[in-house]
């Protein structure tokens, strides 16, 4: 029988079908288990409404008070003029046991939400999982921080080269690589490039597979000049709310602006995909990042994931925080 730990797991897997269309509220995910068989299941749906917990209640029918409710973010306790508190809802349902993977930093909940369940007499657990936390990092860092969270991509040679010396860099990896792009695209609130990129290559930035067009992200430019019509202009990455509501950053490029967001520490995710070819006096991926000494260089980035697109590889690389 699955443990707390798989159940969470797969709750977590289930909250990721709701980014990026929940926004601004959280892609929450929620499972509920009788006997070990799932009786309800939910995510947040599209503009943050219904929530999660909601939806797993709502279908699950009759067994749900000999259940457990497994849920990646704490139930909120705030009424809005949309609906009910979770809190209230689940109080209402009467589940056995609620597991929760992560407490929710929004201050209207923030442990609320739990402190209610527990005075209406149901068993609370909170089991601070790595997943729940995963799935939910641009929320987290978006209440906690006030800025999304951000994976930066990078393309390359073998070499580490983004183009030709000419400027040339279509295409540097193959097909299938280039349709998993547009797939991370597609989970994103919010997608950059820096004015160079813009100014050189006219990218369009959108979603391009089938039945994912709608999911194209706002378009960013880190640029001190104007926008283009249909971009947003950015000049400080750094600053709280230069990217209003959104959760999920992702960074395309090119050396520039892939420098100015390692440069102040504001890359969380490295996506780096690199073609069998090597290209010798071409552009560098990245720009100057202010490093002084080699040793500044090392133990920032831990391999989560690694896989083959076709020809091409793929490294995925989280950042280490002290």
């Amino acid at each position: 029988m699955p443990g707390d730990a798989a159940w969470m797991q797969a709750a977590s897997a289930l909250a990721a079908r709701g980014r990026p269309l929940s926004r601004p509220n959280p892609a929450v995910g929620a499972i509920l288990v009788a006997d070990g068989r799932v009786i309800g299941r939910g995510h947040t749906q599209a503009g943050g409404r219904p929530h999660a917990e909601a939806q797993a209640l709502g279908c699950a029918g009759a067994g749900v008070q000999n259940a457990t409710l497994y849920v990646t973010l704490e139930p909120c306790a705030h009424v809005s003029a949309r609906g009910p508190a979770c809190a209230d809802l689940v109080i209402a349902a009467r589940p056995a046991r609620v597991v929760i993977g992560c407490i929710d930093p929004d201050p209207r909940t923030a442990g609320t939400g739990i402190a209610r369940l527990r005075e209406a007499g149901i068993r609370v657990e909170v089991i601070d999982s790595a997943a729940a936390r995963a799935s939910l990092a641009g929320y987290l860092l978006r209440t906690r921080e006030g800025r999304p969270h951000v994976t930066l991509k990078l393309a390359t040679s073998l070499d580490g080269r983004i183009a030709l010396a000419s400027g040339e860099s279509r295409w540097i990896t193959g097909a299938a690589a280039r349709a998993h792009v547009h797939a991370t695209r597609a989970r994103a609130d919010a997608i950059l490039v820096g004015g160079g990129t813009l100014r050189a290559d006219a990218p369009r930035l959108d979603v391009r597979l089938p039945g994912l067009a709608a999911r194209s992200p706002e378009r960013w430019v880190l640029t001190r000049g104007a926008a283009p019509e249909g971009w947003n202009a950015v000049s400080d990455m750094a600053a709280r709310d230069a990217f209003g509501t959104a959760q999920y950053l992702y960074v395309e490029g090119g050396a520039g602006a892939a420098a100015t967001f390692l440069a102040a520490d504001r890359v969380d995710r490295l996506m780096l995909y690199r073609a069998p070819i090597v290209i010798g006096a071409g552009r560098p991926a990245v720009g100057d990042i202010g490093l002084d000494r080699l040793a500044e260089a090392h133990d920032r980035w831990a391999l989560v994931e690694q896989r083959r697109l076709g020809s091409d590889t793929l490294d995925i690389y989280e950042r280490l925080r002290g």
